[in-house]
């Protein structure tokens, strides 16, 4: 028997519960590559936006951080644009500060969003597995009450060894979705925390320059 042949059997054995965990594998793995993409592509978008704008601040055109910060679809664009909008009116560096954090509250939401999904899966996975195999057992049983005590024990393995599959293959399944889940909560925290440096660096950065502009008035 083939590789192919075997899944392929193991698969047709598993009765009907085993579609059920398949189908939210499908819907799992689905998610996991979506956020992915997502997360790495958010990275790399803010890197690349943040070493574009830290020496237009450094050198104090603020205007043209401004510009570059609204076109870009970079979620640290969003953060900066806010602080830069709040510079524009009187106020302390904590009024600058809350206005960021403004920016990181709508954006962490999307960083996170159908990243727990994936764990949830993996638990239901899990169950619908130890249903299936509860079920498959209670068939199995049933089954061999009405045989000849010979073939009992022979049917009754062959039963106990389908049952078995539906806990197997939720076991594949739910114990990869837990690791990626956390490896994409690992990258969604990173991509949080160079938000938070990127924006007190902003906030230390626009201190200097007004207290450089302050200096040079006098």
């Amino acid at each position: 028997m083939t590789a192919f042949e075997t899944v392929v059997k193991f698969f047709q054995d598993s009765g009907y519960f085993i579609y059920a965990s398949i189908f939210i594998m499908s819907i799992g793995v689905a998610i996991a590559i979506e956020r992915f993409v997502f997360l790495t592509r958010t990275r790399s978008q803010n890197a690349k936006l943040w070493a574009q704008l830290q020496p237009i601040l450094q050198s104090g055109r603020l205007k043209e951080a401004h510009g570059l910060s609204t076109q870009s679809d970079a979620a640290i664009g969003k953060i900066v644009a806010n602080g830069l909008e709040r510079l524009q009116l009187p106020g302390r560096r904590e009024d600058v500060d809350a206005a960021m954090e403004e920016g990181m509250m709508e954006i962490v939401p999307r960083l996170e969003k159908r990243t727990h999904y994936i764990a949830t899966f993996a638990n239901v996975i899990t169950l619908i597995g130890l249903l299936g195999t509860i079920i498959g057992l209670i068939k199995g049983f049933t089954a061999v009450a009405a045989v000849n005590p010979a073939e009992k024990a022979e049917m009754l393995s062959a039963s106990i060894s389908i049952a078995m599959n539906n806990t197997a293959f939720a076991l594949m399944v739910a114990i990869p979705f837990l690791l990626i889940h956390a490896y994409l909560q690992a990258r969604t925290s990173e991509i949080v925390d160079g938000l938070e440096s990127a924006k007190i660096s902003f906030l230390n950065l626009m201190q200097r320059l007004k207290a450089e502009s302050g200096s040079a008035a006098r």
